[in-house]
């Protein structure tokens, strides 16, 4: 006689404990991760700096300049620290950066370049521009399926020649002065407003990846994309979302870019998306995916500003950074790839 209780079948109940395990496997990571590996690094470059010239580099206005060299690479690096987690790559940033600066200063010329309406249209047009980008780089990626790697190498040119073609190749310099003297050179209490944006932009992006259910399905995605599947994640979308936002932070740090220099500066982003993913992966986060922290990031992205900083302070010629950077990098994917060996079972 029938109780009315349907008994699981085989293949429901394999889909139902691959499930459960999915779900068990997406846990947040340790909030410091391998910063504090890292932040030794950092710490050890600076002592080597100000044991060779002390009264040059050990002081608070050298500190605050390496911090102003640092925050637009750290703007992007925030969104590339997404990307990169779900186990993508976004070569376009420096691109993406230009193209909203020149979108920026269009639109600013429209308002007159001048005062704050020009000002906050200017930005606006500058995010918008980015996360359309961004939005274009996540459908090619997940409509049309190509690679992170092509579909961003592809955006890179097409960003830098669509600047190129809206300006004729000459920079744009009609920044309102409000811009300039209040976000280009502006400080609160001693520090540089640039700074203070890149800090917050941190922050809320560490917080997010930490503390939110988007954070956890960007671990999700990039551990194990199929188990992500299984447990619900709708993961082309998410990956819109991840790429859209990267955008949208390559779009900020364009115009942060344009209130420091005065001008879209469009042939100085150049190697912008290499320095970034430098960062980014030197800071802790894995090329493969599913391993990353914000805190990682920040100290990724200021041992580049530092060795450059201090480098010239010695005397040395400041292409020796590359090189210390290449070969930081190239440890940095090593010990990554020696961690995942361990973890991997026999």
């Amino acid at each position: 006689m029938s109780t009315g209780t349907v008994t699981p079948t085989t293949d429901e109940q394999s889909l139902e404990a691959e499930n459960l395990r999915s779900r068990r496997g997406f846990r947040m990571p340790r909030l410091l991760g391998s910063a504090t590996d890292i932040t030794l690094i950092l710490i050890l470059i600076v002592v080597v700096f100000a044991v060779l010239d002390f009264q040059s580099f050990f002081t608070v206005q050298n500190f605050t300049q390496i911090l102003i060299n640092a925050a637009l690479l750290l703007v992007m690096a925030v969104g590339a620290t997404f990307v990169l987690i779900t186990g993508g790559v976004d070569l376009s940033v420096g691109s993406v950066l230009v193209f909203s600066g020149v979108i920026a200063g269009k639109v600013m010329e429209l308002f007159g370049s001048a005062g704050w309406g020009a000002s906050l249209a200017g930005i606006a047009a500058a995010l918008v521009a980015g996360t359309a980008w961004g939005i274009v780089n996540g459908l090619v990626i997940t409509k049309l399926h190509v690679p992170p790697l092509i579909a961003t190498l592809g955006s890179y040119g097409a960003a830098q020649g669509l600047a190129q073609i809206i300006t004729n190749g000459n920079d744009l310099k009609n920044v309102p002065i409000e811009l300039v003297d209040s976000i280009g050179f502006g400080r609160v209490f001693g520090i540089p407003i640039l700074v203070i944006i890149a800090l917050v932009v941190a922050a809320i992006g560490g917080l997010v990846l930490w503390a939110t259910r988007y954070g956890r399905r960007t671990y999700a995605v990039g551990s194990n994309a199929e188990a992500a599947r299984r447990a619900g994640i709708n993961v082309d979308r998410h990956l819109l979302k991840v790429y859209a936002f990267a955008g949208m932070l390559a779009g900020l740090a364009g115009i942060l870019s344009f209130a420091k220099f005065g001008t879209t500066t469009l042939a100085g982003h150049a190697t912008d998306n290499l320095n970034v993913i430098a960062a980014v992966v030197i800071g802790g986060t894995s090329l493969f995916g599913g391993v990353g922290t914000m805190i990682g990031t920040v100290v990724g992205t200021l041992i580049p500003a530092t060795l450059a900083n201090g480098l010239v302070i010695v005397g040395l010629n400041s292409f020796w950074r590359d090189f210390a950077v290449g070969v930081v990098l190239v440890a940095a994917v090593y010990l990554d790839q020696l961690r995942r060996r361990s973890r991997s079972p026999r």
